[in-house]
This record gives structure tokens, C-alpha cells and sequence, in this order.
């Protein structure tokens, strides 16, 4: 009787909130950590793992870590090594680093494994190993989807398993130079009570993850879910774990797919790079700028094309705006693509420096081509869209619009404008309407007129009037 005393005292039972890893002694509605309701799961662990590998004072050689002066630290240049899809070269900050952790999150079929499976037989092709560890599907089924991406190679090996230990111990035995693990929900470590996907089995397993990488220099890629509002499932803890976030958007209706780099520990979070999905996997897009302008009406109003910077590649999207008299006591304002308060802070410059009546106006807006846009660069486009759909009066088909717009109605300048006039001039815009402060100290490219403007009103009247 002592004896089972003693073990029943070994395990305790606490609530953790899946959202956020808040811990709770008793069940509570609301999490006092984040604020959701409904997201104490009740979890049961043996006396003493929460330590499990806390404090590890040897590094991987087995010699006593110490500190070292700044100064005495060598710096080398990180290798990379590059896959076939420079797009994802790129948001990746030039190629994969050894020894990184990659997290990739998305929308489910969205092209998460598509993608992975393709960058695995790259890297095979190459004379890389590559070990494809599949939560979620069988062998059968990961062959399958091989066959209809043309992908076959002996330097892929592709394995089904959910067990961390007995995933640990294949990588030791294979010693592959990557690891894709599809997904981390999936996986589960045998000494936590709590089940697959929960707060601590995902915090237990991105550790020994982590620690596979950091200790063996294998670059490895794990997938995520995402929840409803669109952020990877699971705490915020797993992105701090991670050397870099990914996020692969676009709508499951259109072809076209966004890969974009929310934090990277080895290049910058700014880049973007754009895939279409095809029948034999994903392609990589060139010129992103031809395929967002492709469909563009002639001499409609409220459309506009901006040049916007995603990282050091410019891009021009276009700007559409419906202005209609509304029906309600409330006028209805949207947003897609967009920062929904900059709307309103354009329209209430307009109305107040331009002299606008928009207060009885439902507006619309979206970005065309599902792309997100949120750098203050687009505010003058998405100003000219508004009064151009309000007047009914469209704008030149070659123009582009670039400017930041303050609340005194004034235009500011604008970073990298060489870069989007380029890029304007490169698909046969004639004129690009950018802030007078911008004009100086650079040379524009033939056959494109600048057209300096400092107020809003003076952007009005040389788009809408001119």
C-alpha cells in the first residue's frame, strides 16, 4: 500500500491553456494568461520531467561550456546551400543554413508538403540526404504524391512516425544532412502523459528538435498548423524556439501561392517569395509584378498601380476602391489586403483636406491578386483610388502612384523609390506620380516622366484632372 502511494505521488495533474501554456492548478473558463475561453486542457505528468533537459552545461563535444570575451569570437560567413527554387532561396535569406530549424505554417493544402517534398528531392539531386519523416500520411501515400511530382531518388528516405524516440534514433542511424518532419502536431514524446498537438507534447519535441540541429548540424523543417485566425497552432513559445518562421499563404481558389519569412535569424523578415501551383507541384514565379497587373480593367475607376518594396524586391499590385452611397446610418467600410484603419485615417484626410463628403459612403478596398500589403508607401494609391471610384474619373492606365500621406494632407517621402521607378518603367508604365522630396539625387530611367507632387490635392488634380 505504501508502495502505490508512493507512485500515485509521482504523477501530478495541472491545466495548461493551449493557446498561450499558461498553468493552472484547478480548470478555469477563461485563461488568465491570453484571454480565450475554453482552452484549459487538463494534463498529467510524472514529478520531476519538467526539468528533463533544462540544464545542459557541456556542449557537444563534452567540454565544459564557459564565457568568452566578445572580441576573441571568430566570425565566419554561414554556408548555404541552395535549392533549385530561388524564391524560397531568397526568403530564406540566400539558402538553407546547416544546422537551423525551419518552421513552416500554412492553411491545410494550402502546398505545405508539396513544397518540402520538392526542396527534398532537390537537395537528393545534389547529394544530399534527406530524411522525409510523415506524421500524417502513410508510405504508400507520400510515394504516391512522389509520383505524380516526378520525384525519385535513393538519397530520399522517406519514413512513418510519431514517436520522438524512435524518430531520434533514426536520425542517429542515418545521419541524413536534412530532416523534414510533417507535422509537429503529430509527433509525441513517450514520457509526456499529454497528447500529440498539446502545449507540452509540441514544447518537448521542438526542444529535442532543436537540440538534434544545434548538436549534429542538420538543417531541419517542421510543419505547422494554423488555427482559424491564421497563426500557427500551439503557443507562441514554438516560433521562439525556432531560427526561422514561415508562412505560406494564398487562396485555395487561386493558383497562386505567398511564402513569407516572419522571423529569420539568418536573413532578413522581409522578403517575399511567389509560387503557382501547378499539376506537376509548385513553380516559382519570375515576375511577380506581370501577373498582378494581368487582369487589370482599362478605364475603370477607383484603380490604381502602386510599386511596393517585399524586402528588396519591388512589386506592383493594383489598388481597387468602390465608393457607393450607403443605405444605413452607418456607412460600411472593408478592407482586403490592407490595413483596415488606414482606410479610415485616408478617407478622414480626404474629407478633411480635400473636402471629400464621404461620411455617407460606403468604401471597399482590396488588394488584387490576394496579396497584403502594409508599408506606407501605398497610402497615396489607396487616397487616388478613393477619390477616383467617389468622382467616377479613372486614371491613366500608365500611371503608378507611389507616397506616404500624412494627416495634414502632405506627401512624404518614401524609401528605395530607384528600385520601384525600375520596376515601373520595366513593365511600360509612362509616368509614376512619387513625393517632390524624392525627386533629388538619383536618375531616372529613359522613357518614364516623374512627376513630383507634396499634397494630396496636388496629386488629385494631376491623376484625376490632368
Amino acid at each position: 500500500m505504501i508502495e502505490g502511494k508512493n507512485v500515485m505521488a509521482k504523477r501530478k495533474t495541472k491545466f495548461m491553456c493551449q493557446e498561450c501554456g499558461y498553468e493552472s492548478a484547478k480548470w478555469m473558463g477563461k485563461c488568465p494568461g491570453c484571454g480565450q475561453w475554453n482552452k484549459m486542457v487538463e494534463e498529467t505528468e510524472s514529478a520531476g520531467t519538467g526539468r528533463r533537459g533544462a540544464f545542459n552545461h557541456t556542449t557537444s563535444t563534452g567540454v565544459a561550456a564557459k564565457a568568452t570575451p566578445i572580441t576573441s569570437i571568430e566570425t565566419v560567413s554561414e554556408p548555404r546551400i541552395k535549392t533549385e527554387l530561388n524564391e524560397l532561396n531568397r526568403v530564406l535569406g540566400g539558402g538553407v543554413v546547416k544546422g537551423s530549424l525551419v518552421l513552416i505554417g500554412g492553411d491545410p493544402g494550402i502546398g505545405k508538403s508539396t513544397l518540402l517534398l520538392q526542396v527534398s528531392h532537390q537537395l537528393a539531386k545534389i547529394n544530399h540526404s534527406v530524411l522525409y519523416i510523415s506524421g500524417e500520411e502513410s508510405l504508400r501515400q507520400t510515394k504516391l504524391r512522389a509520383d505524380r511530382l516526378g520525384i525519385s531518388s535513393d538519397n530520399l528516405l522517406v519514413y512513418s512516425e510519431t514517436n520522438l524516440e524512435e524518430i531520434s534514433l533514426t536520425i542517429e542511424k542515418n545521419s541524413p544532412d536534412f530532416v523534414i518532419v510533417d507535422s509537429i502536431q503529430t509527433v509525441f514524446h513517450p514520457e509526456v502523459t499529454s497528447a500529440p498537438g498539446s502545449v507540452s507534447q509540441v514544447r518537448e519535441c521542438t526542444a529535442e528538435l532543436m537540440r538534434i540541429a544545434k548538436t549534429k548540424g542538420i538543417a531541419i523543417f517542421i510543419v505547422g498548423h494554423v488555427t482559424k485566425e491564421g497563426s500557427i497552432a500551439g503557443p507562441r513559445l514554438l516560433e521562439h524556439m525556432v531560427d526561422t518562421v514561415l508562412y505560406f499563404e494564398g487562396e485555395r481558389h487561386h493558383t497562386y501561392r505567398i511564402l513569407r519569412a516572419v522571423k529569420n535569424r539568418f536573413g532578413s523578415t522581409n522578403e517575399m517569395g511567389i509560387f503557382e501551383m501547378k499539376e506537376s507541384g509548385l513553380e516559382e514565379v519570375a515576375n511577380p509584378s506581370e501577373i498582378f497587373l494581368e487582369e487589370r480593367s482599362q478605364g475603370a475607376s477607383g484603380s490604381t498601380v502602386v510599386a511596393s518594396m517585399e524586402g528588396t524586391r519591388p512589386v506592383l499590385v493594383e489598388i481597387q476602391a468602390l465608393i457607393s452611397p450607403t443605405s444605413f446610418g452607418n456607412p460600411r467600410r472593408m478592407a482586403t489586403g490592407m490595413d483596415h484603419s488606414r482606410v479610415n485615417l485616408l478617407m478622414a484626410v480626404l474629407e478633411k483636406r480635400v473636402g471629400l463628403l464621404l461620411q455617407n459612403q460606403d468604401a471597399y478596398l482590396k488588394v488584387a491578386g490576394g496579396v497584403k500589403l502594409d508599408e506606407p508607401a501605398i497610402d497615396l494609391a489607396i487616397a487616388v483610388s478613393i477619390a477616383s471610384s467617389f468622382r467616377d474619373k479613372p486614371t491613366r492606365a500608365t500611371d503608378c502612384i507611389i507616397g506616404e500621406v500624412g494627416l495634414t494632407g502632405e506627401v512624404r517621402r518614401v524609401s528605395r523609390v530607384e528600385q520601384r521607378v525600375q520596376e515601373a518603367a520595366k513593365l511600360g508604365f509612362e509616368r509614376v506620380i512619387l513625393p517632390e522630396n524624392n525627386l533629388g539625387g538619383w536618375t531616372a530611367p529613359k522613357g518614364i516622366t516623374l512627376i513630383g507632387v507634396s499634397t494630396v490635392s496636388q496629386t488629385l488634380k494631376v491623376t484625376l484632372e490632368g
